[in-house]
């Protein structure tokens, strides 16, 4: 994968990928806050995709996340919350297994931070929260790699 900035002047970037480009304003959207938004759209997107693998629709959705950074330079992230809230007509295990799927093998960004960063879920599906400020699966040794095959072969940002 290959990234490019041009600098634009007034603080604005041109980023180009192999697939599109985008305007990055950080007068108006901090680098940071980009980052956010691209993790949580990573797992956002995952979920999707493994219902419509297993022929259900997500509805209703919205996916955020609470993030606790250092006090001082650098302001990394320490901890991050994400909350996801969705309606659909598959049984609460799907819900929660799609979502661990994304978190624990998919997510390439949340997949990047996770040795460093405590990574929390909250899952509220058809307006019940069926997984409240759960800790994932983090931290693999060095010298092994922890490997969750779940069947879904890496719907998200591949």
């Amino acid at each position: 994968m290959e990234v490019k900035l041009e600098y634009l002047g007034d603080k604005k970037f041109e980023a180009k990928t192999s697939k599109s480009s985008f305007i990055l304003d950080c007068k108006e959207i901090t680098p940071v806050e980009y980052f956010a938004s691209g993790m949580i759209g990573c797992t956002g997107i995952d979920l999707v995709m493994f219902a419509q693998k297993d022929g259900y629709e997500v509805r209703d959705y919205s996916v955020k996340a609470e993030i606790v950074r250092n006090e001082g330079v650098p302001y990394k992230f320490n901890e991050v919350h994400i909350i996801y809230n969705f309606k659909g007509d598959f049984e609460e295990i799907k819900a929660k297994r799609y979502i661990l799927a994304s978190l624990e093998s998919y997510c390439t960004t949340v997949n990047s931070i996770r040795d460093g960063v405590k990574v929390f879920y909250t899952i509220i599906y058809n307006d019940k929260t069926i997984a409240n400020k759960e800790a994932i699966f983090s931290g693999y040794s060095q010298n092994k790699e922890a490997v969750i095959e779940d069947g879904f072969g890496g719907a998200c940002c591949s």
